[in-house]
């Protein structure tokens, strides 16, 4: 299928939602290759475009650091989809995105305190291997100043960094004589920043001026503040339709989509509002991380059970595995509230509190799975159930995709692509 830029997708959506036939677009992220898997699935079953969000901490240049999942980096990330597709027969449209990219957006680069000037500095870094791999779009964030903590950090300085860092985006892009991409702005996570419709208004006016300045390309997405917020393992924001509707309307007059982050755990009402909102796209990553945890966990327990009826001699270590590398890893920290963000993990260890500890699976489970003791036990947990005509990761996969369709339907998705192409075949 010939790939349409996301850009063309987007403006398609947007004059797609005076008929009624628009849809708001799912960011996934690449938790897993079997996430993966299931996301493209999906997408060839049910013909609608997707798009893989690649935080920095997941999927990263070696030289600085790799990323969490499956040590990819951008040009192993990339081969990984692209061998799941050809596997599956894919037919529609992916796009690999990068999420949050810029200064600080590595935990460690923030944890360190680097300077703004070495921090812009590996931060470009990041984008040039995105570009160099094929990514489709790139978010510009650098609001993750570890300078301005609880603080407001100023617009001025918002702009100032987004605009130097899509004209060097540009630059490197026109230098390796590659297709046109697209860019996302701005952030839910400014401290209050880009939440109120004036703030966002301005931010936006503010950019098109800079950008035309330089001779740059607007956004394709602005991300906007609808209320959502994830925290642990479920919702914990508002959803409010109102702001939604009036960000979106405002990000349309200039031609862009607005994004909504955090978009993990909603409710099928809350779902449901999206097309009704006109929000264009919403980014959910850790909830398909924690479906994949819990479907292993699903699996150790039959497994339990096998060798309860006499059927498996050894049962593998999975889920006591998960844990302790879950506990170790010491991610879950991002996630929690309250005083237990500075529990040790020695107290978490020795504690013995069940609850506590299910609780830090359910979040962190995700972020080991390409740990080797944990591979190998998955391994053999596999091995067990296939004796018994079980397919593992099948279940796996098939468990991933729960969440994904129940997204999909309420934004409908459905058809979506062809949808797209008819009314790009009517412009040509």
């Amino acid at each position: 299928m010939e790939k349409l830029p996301i850009k063309t997708v987007v403006e398609s959506l947007l004059t797609l939602q005076a008929t009624g036939e628009s849809a708001t677009l799912l960011g996934i992220g690449p938790m897993s290759k079997n996430c993966v898997q299931a996301t493209l699935e999906l997408s060839k079953d049910d013909d609608y475009p997707v798009m893989f969000i690649a935080s920095r901490n997941q999927v990263d240049a070696d030289e600085l650091g790799g990323g969490y999942v499956n040590g990819w980096n951008q040009f192993t990330f990339a081969e990984a989809v692209e061998e799941v597709a050809n596997e599956i027969g894919y037919d529609n449209l992916y796009y690999l995105c990068r999420d949050h990219g810029g200064p600080w957006q590595r935990d460690k680069e923030r944890n360190d305190h680097l300077p703004t000037e070495k921090a812009m500095d590996l931060g470009k870094k990041s984008y040039v291997a995105d570009i160099e791999a094929g990514f489709d779009l790139l978010m510009i964030d650098p609001t993750k100043d570890p300078f301005e903590v609880g603080k407001v950090i100023p617009l001025d300085t918002v702009l100032e960094r987004t605009v130097d860092l899509i004209e060097f985006c540009e630059q490197e892009r026109k230098a390796r004589n590659l297709p046109e991409i697209g860019y996302e702005v701005g952030t839910e996570e400014t401290n209050g920043g880009l939440t109120s419709t004036e703030t966002y208004e301005t931010f936006i006016l503010r950019l098109k001026d800079e950008l035309e300045k330089r001779g740059l390309p607007m956004p394709t997405f602005i991300v906007g503040q609808t209320g959502t917020l994830t925290r642990k393992t479920e919702q914990i924001g508002t959803f409010n339709f109102k702001n939604a509707y009036d960000l979106a309307q405002m990000a349309k007059e200039y031609g862009v989509g607005l994004k909504e982050h955090n978009g993990d755990y909603l409710d099928d009402v809350t779902l449901l509002e999206h097309i009704p909102s006109q929000i264009t796209a919403t980014n959910v990553a850790p909830q398909y991380g924690t479906e994949e945890t819990r479907a292993y966990l699903n699996l150790a327990a039959v497994e339990e059970k096998l060798m309860e009826y006499g059927l498996v001699k050894a049962v593998s270590n999975t889920r006591g595995v998960l844990l302790e590398h879950a506990i170790k890893s010491e991610r879950w920290r991002k996630w929690m509230v309250g005083e237990q963000k500075a529990l040790t993990v020695e107290e978490i260890l020795t504690q013995n509190d069940a609850e506590l500890q299910a609780e830090i699976l359910d979040i962190a489970g995700h972020y080991t799975f390409n740990d080797d003791e944990v591979k190998a036990e998955i391994e053999k947990l596999y091995a067990n159930l296939k004796a018994h005509n079980i397919d593992g990761q099948r279940y796996v996969v098939d468990h991933i995709k729960r969440p994904i369709r129940d997204y999909a339907e309420c934004y409908n998705l459905s058809g979506v692509t062809t949808r797209i192409k008819d009314m790009n075949k009517v412009k040509a």
